[in-house]
């Protein structure tokens, strides 16, 4: 390799045990109600990160797409506690529902997000992010208007992406925010390239952490995440009614004020499954090198990827990731009211 040629990191398909991981610990809430109740929450635990005028960056999903977050349980928590926020967006790199401003609006109101302002950040052009400490970019595109909010709150679907290997909070704004012409091409196309889709694997995984790390850097304090692991398709929420059948059992929604705690704590949970379980999810995460998504987090120093998990449910008693896994499917059951018991 020529002096100064930058390559990707690698091990993107190399899990890491919780043991064998150095660093801090952050904090990471967990509730198995997967209800309006329960992302209200979750959400009140990191909400006092957010201030002023909020960006709520969600996946909107394609026409029709089955598997994004209710559309009413975003309601009620914009209702009761984010009644100033805005749902946020921006333009796809690809063809589709959401490729240019015009038919991502008629997207919009087809998926039913007409309860709250929604916000196409690239609508109006796009602005330059810094990118620090990155080895790919020194700057990332953004969606314009990103930069008109005061606090941001990552509300994210986990779940399988074809090309990422899973999409957490780290996708959803590393791509999420990336404006649909300039930004999404830096992270996926090599300059010249006749492929729109030739960077992939860890080299993919990068860029897209240096663009999330762009957007969380310029918000600086006034971040919040919430992951919600609920009809967790091995395809992202991209391919709208095309995505692979669900296999993976709901689990819970997690919040945390750490980007790379609440990912690898989601992804934790994946593995602690039984292997016929995981196995779906498990073999997309590793098969587009997923987990350096992870390593690269905690390289570029965004979070911990150590941490202790809150149980809302029983007390703010800790719990582990594997101790979240066993009850998966078991015995918690909706009560019809929006709540879960046993």
């Amino acid at each position: 390799m020529a002096e100064g040629t930058i390559a990707a990191g690698m091990g993107g398909s190399a899990y890491i045990p919780f043991d064998e991981r150095s660093g801090g610990e952050s904090v990471v809430y967990f509730t198995r109600e997967l209800s309006p109740a329960g992302l209200l929450k979750a959400y009140d635990e990191v909400s006092g990160a957010l201030a002023g005028k909020v960006a709520v960056k969600l996946h909107t999903g394609e026409p029709h797409g089955p598997n994004i977050i209710p559309r009413p349980w975003v309601k009620e928590l914009m209702q009761k506690r984010l009644d100033a926020g805005t749902i946020v967006e921006t333009n796809t790199y690809y063809e589709g529902g959401r490729h240019n401003t015009e038919v991502h609006r008629k997207t919009i109101q087809e998926n039913g997000w007409t309860f709250a302002p929604v916000d196409i950040m690239d609508a109006d052009g796009t602005a330059m992010l810094p990118v620090r400490g990155g080895k790919w970019f020194t700057e990332m595109s953004v969606g314009k208007s990103l930069l008109d909010y005061e606090s941001l709150l990552a509300l994210t679907h986990f779940k399988g992406h074809a090309m990422g290997g899973f999409g957490g909070s780290n996708k959803n704004i590393g791509i999420g925010c990336a404006d649909g012409r300039v930004g999404k091409k830096m992270i996926h196309t090599t300059p010249g390239s006749s492929d729109m889709w030739d960077i992939a694997e860890e080299e993919l995984m990068e860029r897209m952490t240096e663009s999330a790390k762009a957007a969380i850097d310029h918000f600086g304090r006034n971040v919040a995440f919430v992951n919600v692991m609920r009809n967790m398709s091995v395809s992202c929420d991209c391919e709208g009614t095309a995505a692979q059948p669900v296999v993976t059992p709901d689990v819970g929604i997690l919040s945390s004020l750490d980007m790379l705690a609440i990912d690898q704590a989601c992804v934790d949970i994946v593995y602690a499954m039984p292997p016929d379980v995981r196995h779906d999810m498990v073999e997309r995460i590793e098969s587009r090198r997923g987990l350096r998504q992870l390593t690269y987090m905690a390289e570029l120093g965004v979070g911990n990827a150590r941490y202790k998990i809150v149980d809302l449910d029983n007390g703010g008693r800790e719990v582990t990731a594997a101790d979240i896994a066993a009850q998966v499917g078991d015995t918690w059951v909706d009560d019809g009211q929006g709540h879960y018991a046993d």
